[in-house]
């Protein structure tokens, strides 16, 4: 079982987040100032660390550069309300892993915990209809046939997929694929999604990747 610290000073959101977590089977240490959360992150064993920006006697900043001194590996995921340009590169110029923006869903933060925790090493094989996608090699096929993505259509693919079943919004998607946590133009996604689905069409029939209207998008088999 994998072990997670939580740093976040707002009683409400910790507990929201200590239940939650454990209910998937992590393990969570939680304190609610910097100071502690860096104690306890001393005297731990940690595999992922979830840090409020804004926190009492010592900030998430402060936290982050003082475990990336020693600590080059450790997954480090910010909570932040902060959504500047400026404020997101210095947040990952500590060394954090991502970064997501207050009010987030359970959902979202629990997918990119997934991700930050996936050995990189291990192969994962996705499935969507008759289509295949390697994580690891990044390819995609269909039959014996390798279907020819670019990186964003592959990202794209891949992260509908994962998520498979359930309705993406486009918001969602520019902030977790194109990595992009502040307000963008999001028509680069239906360039990327119009050009994937051509694609996609040479060799698989049916439209698996569905447009819902004034939402997002869904991937069902």
């Amino acid at each position: 079982m994998k072990h997670i610290l939580i740093v976040e000073d707002e009683e409400g959101i910790l507990q929201f987040l200590k239940q939650g977590l454990e209910e998937e089977n992590y393990i969570i240490t939680a304190a609610n100032n910097g100071l502690d959360g860096y104690n306890r992150y001393q005297y731990g064993n940690f595999d992922l660390v979830i840090l409020d920006w804004m926190l009492p006697k010592m900030t998430g900043l402060e936290v982050c550069q003082k475990i990336r001194e020693s600590d080059a590996k450790t997954p480090i995921i910010f909570l932040t309300a902060k959504d500047t340009v400026q404020e997101t590169v210095e947040g990952l110029k500590t060394g954090a892993n991502d970064y997501i923006k207050k009010p987030f869903s359970f959902d979202e933060l629990l997918e990119r915990i997934k991700v930050q925790l996936r050995d990189p090493n291990q192969q994962e094989i996705l499935e969507l209809g008759p289509m295949k996608i390697n994580a690891l090699s990044r390819s995609v096929t269909a039959g014996e046939t390798e279907i020819p993505l670019t990186q964003k259509e592959f990202d794209l693919l891949s992260y509908l997929i994962r998520n498979k079943g359930r309705v993406v919004t486009r918001t969602e998607i520019i902030n977790d694929v194109w990595n992009i946590h502040f307000e963008y133009d999001t028509g680069v996604i239906d360039v990327c999604m119009n050009s994937l689905r051509k694609k996609l069409s040479q060799l698989v029939e049916e439209d698996y990747l569905k447009t819902i209207r004034g939402m997002g998008y869904i991937a069902k088999d």
